[in-house]
């Protein structure tokens, strides 16, 4: 009887497709007097969770158990856990189950609780309470403890401990090593360990590719993908290509971009606006707007990133009226594409670089007004910028002190550009003096604040900006520049001489300058 029973309600369950159907099935099992037999709750709570997705009548069904088993408390915690809107509730979940009499946590819930775990010393309670109970030696815990703390920018010495004294290294702990130091910048590690792995898969490329990418580390990124499609042992999907092309329209490779772009179609990739999208930033950073706009119009679903990747394209390359042409044929296309911010950062950059300020106060008006969309920095950053280049500095000097935030270095950079285009030094000196501020050890907004006093003939304040240089040790972003020769990419930074060709370059350049000089000579 229990087995046709339990074949009777699997069947019904997988011919259920609604939330009607389940309560009809629940009424029958109550009447049966089974509503708070285990295995029935677990098929449904299993089924409200990923079936229907109805998290809070699975809940429903889990809080009128009397004494629902580990199985139960796993099923639920897993379904909180794997959406982070409801990290809290499976976090709770976990700690009512630590409270309470029997069942304890098995191996299984730990990682789900690491997943959800709201902050570092909740996943140092999570890690303490393994200790206690003795599932530390667990590969599946081990690699949980590792990824949790990898997340965390102050954990990542614990899950370097933690990783260090795994017994058993899997391509899962490894990759979250990998992501770790890639997340807090430190991509010589994340290199490091990516050579250590005996064995790789696709997302442990991924998370090295990307996190090369993120940290402007775009040769080597690019070096990467190149290498793993070589090696062919795993095969580069969306993930993958969006990560190179990005790098490549960082660095203006265009020839590289093309054969990605080449290597998608032959592949068979599923051509997804997420690629779509990918190639025409490519296209757009390296000046190929006609290309952009060819895969853009081939885009059948274009969503809101599509139209802001080709609106930022025109505006990045000073195509004022295409990029507001392409916003207004979005506003009126509809289809359920509403503009964000992002789409307005490229519109008022369209009007910047076309001296549109008519047109830059209007969208800029629109988008509160319209959109309802409240301002933040870098729409500021871009009126502001507008407003210098056109020499309107009281305008400028408004929209600053109206701002409901400070102005950062974008604004007062923005401003302190214009006030040097027309040779408003006054404001000028003001602007780097608050770029100082902001940054006291830069060493380029100094040299902007020496210059600046240099122009209005200060010169002991000239000698003290540059003695307060030397006495703080200020750094300078030194200048970097991408080349691409027969598909090889060499980047050069400013005063760079470790380049082996370093000696044969310059000898050119000595004789290029030379034959400049003679021909000024002669005419």
């Amino acid at each position: 009887m229990r087995v046709e029973l339990n074949q009777h309600v699997l069947e019904t369950l997988s011919k259920s497709n609604n939330l009607e159907h389940l309560k009809q099935l629940q009424g029958y099992l109550t009447t049966l007097g089974h509503a708070h037999t285990d295995f029935y709750a677990f098929k449904l709570i299993r089924f409200c969770a990923l079936t229907l997705s109805n998290l809070s009548h699975a809940r429903l069904i889990f809080d009128h158990l009397p004494s629902p088993n580990t199985h139960l408390f796993t099923a639920l915690i897993t379904a909180y856990a794997a959406r982070p809107a409801t990290h809290s509730s499976a976090f709770a979940l976990f700690r009512r189950m630590l409270r309470g009499a029997p069942p304890r946590p098995n191996h299984f819930i730990f990682p789900h609780a690491l997943k959800a775990s709201p902050h570092p010393r909740a996943t140092a309670s999570v890690h303490a309470h393994i200790v206690q109970t003795g599932f530390l030696r667990y590969p599946v815990v081990q690699t949980a403890l590792v990824d949790s703390y990898s997340k965390l920018s102050v954990g990542l010495g614990d899950a370097r401990k933690v990783f260090d004294e795994m017994s058993e290294r899997n391509v899962v702990s490894f990759t979250a090593m990998v992501s770790g130091y890639a997340r807090v910048g430190d991509v010589e590690s994340a290199v490091r360990v990516f050579g250590e792995m005996p064995e790789r898969d696709v997302p442990s490329w991924n998370a090295l590719i990307a996190g090369c990418t993120q940290n402007g580390a775009f040769t080597q990124g690019i070096e990467l993908f190149r290498k793993m499609v070589w090696e062919g042992n795993n095969r580069p999907n969306g993930v993958t290509v969006v990560c190179a092309l990005s790098a490549c329209g960082h660095t203006g490779m265009l020839q590289l971009g093309r054969w990605i772009h080449g290597y998608v179609y032959k592949s068979l990739f599923v051509f997804d606006s997420f690629v779509s999208n990918a190639l025409v930033d490519m296209y757009g950073k390296c000046g190929n707007l006609k290309q952009a706009r060819k895969v853009f119009e081939m885009n059948p679903e274009k969503g809101l990133t599509s139209w802001n990747s080709m609106i930022n394209c025109f505006a990045l390359h000073g195509k004022s009226d295409s990029a507001i042409a392409v916003f207004e044929r979005m506003v009126e296309c509809g289809n359920g594409v509403r503009p964000d911010e992002v789409t307005f950062i490229g519109v008022l950059n369209a009007c910047t670089h076309g001296g549109l300020v008519e047109h830059g106060y209007w969208y800029f008006e629109m988008m509160v007004r319209e959109y309802g969309i409240e301002p933040q920095i870098e729409h500021y950053g871009c009126l502001i910028d507008l407003l210098g280049r056109a020499g309107r500095f009281d305008e400028a000097m408004e929209v600053v002190e109206g701002m409901s935030m400070e102005p950062d270095e974008v604004v007062w950079g923005s401003l302190l550009n214009g006030c040097k285009v027309h040779g408003r030094t006054d404001l000028a000196e003001f602007a780097a003096k608050k770029l100082i501020e902001i940054d006291p050890y830069n060493g380029g907004y100094g040299i902007m604040l020496a210059n600046v006093y240099g122009e209005l003939g200060k010169w002991d304040e000239v000698r003290n900006v540059w003695r307060a240089l030397k006495q703080q040790k200020s750094y300078k972003v030194p200048g970097c520049s991408w080349i691409e020769i027969d598909d090889q990419v060499h980047q050069f930074y400013s005063l760079d001489k470790s380049n082996p060709k370093t000696y044969e370059m310059y000898s050119i350049l000595e004789s290029l300058i030379g034959f400049r000089n003679e021909i000024m000579v002669e005419l």
